[in-house]
């Protein structure tokens, strides 16, 4: 299994003004994977520590911030020789040892020799509880479940991996039928890189869907565990609205849709909960399509995504045979899945921040907005080949961007005043 990531962590690895690495990411999305694996590719050797119900371990960090004694404990507890510059250091699950956390301050400041990357899972959550985080004294990179273009690598295409990621649109067009096959296929598997391996090796999709699952039942697991008794219904309602949130047309959170008359300061601190475990994605509506988007932010409205398209098929209970078999390609993933699908891919594939905008007249509206260089970039997204754009044309006739987009199930088509990218190639955006 190839991670793109790998490629930002060995240049990390080679930085002049190297500093500690937090890795962020979602459970299950393959952080403690990539991190031994870059150990072991890149470091002559690796030590690994989970402090996940590992009290011994967390109390060498309880006494003093002294990166020697920490380093020399380390070493004393797991029989390693830790050499700066040849071993990697890994510290896991750190949302549940604070004071591993707060150490990367020291080891910045008075070890900078030492090559140490921490993770955790619900890391987002344990920082807005009262951890410290060592700000400015980390770097940061984020992990994503696999991208369309990394299932490419793991279903060993890469003649079709290379030509999305080089823009490559006459190949592109040319290989069209199995890029939308792969597409298909990717859509009812996601990109939980448990699930496609198992998918890799057996093709077996009710394996993968018993693993999302599984995994579902794991994020809901750890509403029970971490979340206060007041809390924990409204996190699950807004857990479980989710996919009723994303089938409506406009995909807008709606509260009332999670229980009735439900008011938006009831619910502020479950959607902020499932925002920081990095298993739900927040999209916020923009008052004004100008520079710098942030700046027009609308807090009061958001689109909810989920973390994972296999795991809204899942959650949607999806029949994933029929899909597979259908006659019409992108019927079955009209609306939801075909935007959920869109976003991650922006997200995890591109680097920008994804907005929306819908103005008084829904005739202007965008499924998204980017901000690429000085430009606005309004982004509508089409599940079929039949095309019409008219909110995308009245948007463009009006804010006159100098690119807008079309992400479709048709080929890359350059209008002029608009461009079609196929869905399968969202990262050449």
């Amino acid at each position: 299994m190839k991670r793109l990531l790998m490629d930002n962590l060995i240049a990390w690895k080679d930085k002049k003004h190297r500093k500690p690495l937090i890795l962020w990411g979602a459970r299950q999305v393959g952080k403690t994977w990539l991190m031994k694996e870059f150990g072991a590719s890149y470091f002559d050797n690796y030590v690994y520590i989970s402090f996940y119900n590992n009290t011994h371990m967390s109390s060498i960090f309880a006494e003093d911030y002294d990166a020697k004694r920490i380093i020399n404990a380390i070493e004393v507890n797991k029989h390693v020789q830790i050499t700066p510059g040849k071993t990697l250091l890994i510290f896991d699950e750190v949302q549940a040892a604070p004071k591993v956390v707060e150490s990367l301050k020291y080891f910045c400041e008075d070890a900078p020799e030492y090559h140490i990357v921490a993770a955790g899972s619900l890391l987002g959550v344990a920082i807005h509880e009262g951890v410290s985080f060592p700000v400015g004294k980390v770097d940061e990179l984020r992990l994503y479940p696999m991208s369309f273009r990394e299932f490419l690598l793991a279903m060993g295409e890469d003649r079709l991996f290379d030509y999305a990621s080089n823009s490559d649109y006459e190949r592109i067009n040319e290989f069209s039928s199995l890029y939308r096959e792969l597409l298909k296929t990717y859509i009812c598997i996601g990109g939980m890189p448990e699930a496609v391996c198992r998918y890799v090796e057996n093709h077996d999709f009710s394996e993968v869907r018993e693993i999302q699952l599984a995994i579902m039942s794991q994020y809901e697991g750890d509403f029970g565990k971490h979340v206060s008794a007041n809390e924990l219904p409204r996190i699950r309602m807004t857990w479980q609205s989710l996919p009723m949130q994303l089938a409506k047309e406009n995909k807008k959170f709606f509260f009332g849709q999670v229980k009735a008359g439900a008011r938006q300061k009831d619910f502020e601190k479950a959607i902020q909960w499932l925002v920081d475990a990095g298993i739900v994605y927040k999209v916020n509506k923009v008052q004004k399509p100008a520079m710098p988007l942030k700046a027009y932010v609308d807090f009061s409205s958001f689109k909810l995504f989920l973390i994972d398209v296999g795991l809204l098929g899942a959650m949607s209970e999806l029949d994933i045979e029929s899909v597979m078999q259908g006659n019409d390609i992108f019927v079955e993933f009209k609306g939801a899945l075909t935007e959920q699908y869109v976003l991650e891919q922006i997200v995890s594939d591109t680097g920008y921040t994804p907005y929306y905008y819908a103005g008084e007249k829904s005739a202007y509206e965008t499924d998204f907005l980017i901000q690429k260089n000085r430009d606005v970039v309004p982004i509508e997204v089409k599940a079929e080949t039949n095309l019409h754009s008219k909110s995308l044309r009245a948007y463009h006739d009006k804010f006159l961007p100098a690119l807008s987009v079309r992400v479709s199930a048709s080929n890359y088509i350059d209008q002029g005043w608009m461009k079609n990218i196929p869905l399968w190639c969202v990262s050449t955006i």
